[in-house]
């Protein structure tokens, strides 16, 4: 089991995840890794230790040793390695320091397969519930955005919201309330470029309930226009005002994530437009 466990150490992910490294992992296992791998790149690299494990920043090499196999029952075991980081003459970055990791394993089929290391299985569970859980939330607000906002603004081929996020406060897992600097264009397609038809800005607080995954917005109040703008977005804002405003007041910022949003639903439509272009203004390139 030693030796077996030496094996396994080679198949720990380090930046991406091996295909044939799946014959040495249990299907669960490979599962949640593969699925937290191919997460937006902007997710996952939030979860540094998803793309290092062990091997630091890739710079370097993973020396293992397996101290000790302890077998826990007949399918199930776990080693204790050290690692020692090597760069690719031999050396060590550091003579001194050894890490200590765990490697879970399972008998299946006959064979010991890798299930768990440094018990990261139960931090992809976590990880993957939560971003499902902001995905559901951030659709039902784009799903709100485009039929009951895009649909009071001239019409165009498509409806894509901007979606910036300034907080979120979940009563329960059925109940939350989300402040937005959000924003609403309708283009139309002319070749390989959106052209902004109509779309504003709609700041303010929205309510989702709903049930399993399936959001929903009963409620959003919006910041008034006009004069009534500021003390509107203090009120409604509250604590938040402060991020609200710095996020409200940066052009820049806002047409970053415009810019990353549309290339995201071109791409997820299969979409044949590389620019954007509002009225009056040069073309944006979107960039892959």
């Amino acid at each position: 089991m030693n030796s077996r466990a030496a094996e396994l150490c080679r198949y720990i992910p380090d930046h991406v995840l091996l295909e044939r490294s799946k014959e040495y992992m249990t299907e669960d296992f490979y599962a949640l890794l593969d699925t937290m791998f191919n997460l937006p790149e902007h997710e996952a690299m939030d979860h540094e230790w998803l793309h290092y494990f062990v091997t630091g920043n890739g710079g370097t090499i993973a020396n293992y040793e397996v101290v000790e196999v302890e077998k826990r029952d007949d399918t199930h075991a776990v080693a204790y390695i050290n690692v020692r980081q090597m760069w690719e003459d031999s050396t060590y970055v550091d003579e001194g320091l050894i890490e200590e990791h765990r490697l879970y394993m399972e008998k299946v089929g006959g064979k010991w397969l890798m299930s768990d290391f440094d018990e990261h299985k139960q931090d992809c569970i976590n990880d993957i519930s939560n971003w499902r859980k902001e995905e559901a939330l951030r659709q039902a607000i784009s799903d709100y955005l485009v039929k009951e906002i895009g649909s009071q603004y001239s019409q165009g081929d498509l409806c894509v919201p901007v979606l910036m996020i300034v907080a979120t406060e979940e009563e329960d897992s059925n109940h939350a309330r989300v402040w937005g600097n959000h924003w609403v264009f309708n283009y139309k397609i002319s070749g390989d470029t959106l052209k902004t038809v109509s779309g504003g800005n709609h700041s303010g607080c929205m309510t989702i309930e709903g049930e399993g995954g399936r959001l929903q917005v009963t409620g959003f109040e919006q910041t008034e226009d006009g004069a009534g703008n500021e003390a509107s977005a203090k009120r409604i804002f509250g604590k938040y005002y402060d991020i609200y405003q710095n996020m409200h007041s940066h052009e820049d910022v806002r047409e970053a994530v415009r810019q990353e949003q549309l290339q995201q639903y071109v791409s997820r439509k299969g979409l044949n437009v590389k620019y954007y272009q509002d009225y009056g203004w040069d073309v944006v390139e979107l960039v892959n």
